[in-house]
């Protein structure tokens, strides 16, 4: 390819993306004549572990306190402080952000699950996201003492709705059951 080429599909690329300019130039997307809705992100990954890591996490019992709650905290905390995590983000009004666990003793992980959602012009994608990798970096840190081979893996969006983008939902996602829906490996804390 040569380097014109490259410059053409550059602009072309840069037409797609909303957040470059006719030039390729970085710029804040102005959302303001797009239409209020009630918009609804869920995002998921895993925190891979030794089993007894696994074991201290879920049963509660490491020096460091409660792993689970202060993951859910930092999570949430997280996800209401997007805009100043990541450039370009607009600022929203969270009206609800959900970060739950699942133990998955057959593989070793800790599964973490974050739900945004809010009534605004933009969605709440980054904010999901950003729940679940900053709950996966507190497990880390909560229990690196004990596992430094610790691994976060699979963050990814699962579902959005809302928008002029419509729904998505991502192929071959497992349902997800909470304590609250009885979910026999579903974690409370």
């Amino acid at each position: 390819m040569t380097g014109d080429q490259r410059k053409t599909k550059a602009r072309g690329a840069a037409r797609q993306l909303t957040h470059l300019d006719r030039r390729g130039r970085v710029r804040m997307v102005d959302v303001g004549e797009k239409a209020v809705t009630r918009r609804e992100a869920i995002a998921r990954g895993a925190v891979r572990m030794e089993p007894a890591t696994l074991a201290a996490i879920v049963g509660g019992t490491l020096k460091k306190g409660e792993a689970l709650a202060a993951a859910r905290i930092a999570g949430i905390m997280a996800a209401k402080r997007v805009h100043e995590l990541i450039p370009l983000c607009h600022q929203l009004p969270l009206e609800a952000v959900a970060v739950d666990f699942r133990p998955d003793s057959a593989d070793g992980a800790l599964l973490i699950q974050a739900r945004a959602a809010t009534t605004a012009r933009t969605g709440v994608e980054m904010e999901a996201l950003t729940a679940v990798s900053v709950a996966a970096l507190t497990i880390y840190d909560m229990a690196k003492a004990i596992d430094r081979a610790m691994t976060i893996e699979a963050i990814r969006l699962v579902s959005k709705h809302g928008g002029r983008g419509g729904r998505f939902t991502r192929a071959g996602e497992p349902p997800w059951e909470t304590a609250e829906d009885g979910g026999a490996d579903a974690v409370s804390r």
